[in-house]
């Protein structure tokens, strides 16, 4: 076998896009806005519904991974290396459901709920940054980033040093 189920496929290129559009929006757009800003709402409100979208399909992800057939583990050579790529693949699994479930911390903690999709008319608290799943919130973003950032580092080396053509088992076509 030479490619990853197609619904694995799939599912890593849609919540590629969202996560990094997520990260994008909470650490620029969100953080930049007044918690007093008429848009911050709106911001809030699509940043909540993406953020229960991407963890639902890691969720189904996971499950889909777990559960098919797939390529034999990429070698590069090197046996630190080798563990490192595994230790990353399985991080961003665990950064992208920690980030979900902080969120929801967040969202717990702040009374968000009615706010943002109950119509209640309350005010945003002031700010978020005392609760403490907004602190875990912002490290885990960090290390979320940092972890894509090595994933595609490990891409760049498998296609541009190893020319293994790794890529290939994460796109569609035959999985023969």
């Amino acid at each position: 076998m030479t490619r990853y189920h197609p619904l694995l496929v799939a599912l890593h290129w849609i919540l590629a896009i969202m996560i990094i559009v997520a990260l994008i929006m909470g650490g620029q757009v969100l953080a930049a806005l007044p918690n007093d800003s008429p848009d911050k709402m709106f911001s809030l409100r699509a940043h909540m519904s993406i953020g229960l979208i991407i963890g639902t399909l890691m969720v189904i992800r996971l499950v889909t991974r777990l559960r098919t057939e797939h390529p034999p583990k990429a070698d590069t050579g090197s046996a630190l290396l080798n563990l490192s790529g595994q230790v990353a693949h399985w991080a961003l699994y665990g950064l992208v459901l920690l980030m979900v479930a902080s969120g929801i911390g967040i969202s717990i903690a702040a009374g968000l709920p009615a706010i943002v999709f109950g119509g209640s008319g309350a005010p945003l608290p002031e700010t978020f940054h005392d609760l403490a799943p907004r602190v875990a919130h912002g490290i885990l973003s960090k290390l979320l980033a940092l972890t894509i950032l090595a994933h595609i580092a490990g891409w760049a080396y498998h296609q541009f040093k190893l020319k293994d053509r790794l890529f290939s088992r994460m796109w569609f076509g035959p999985r023969t």
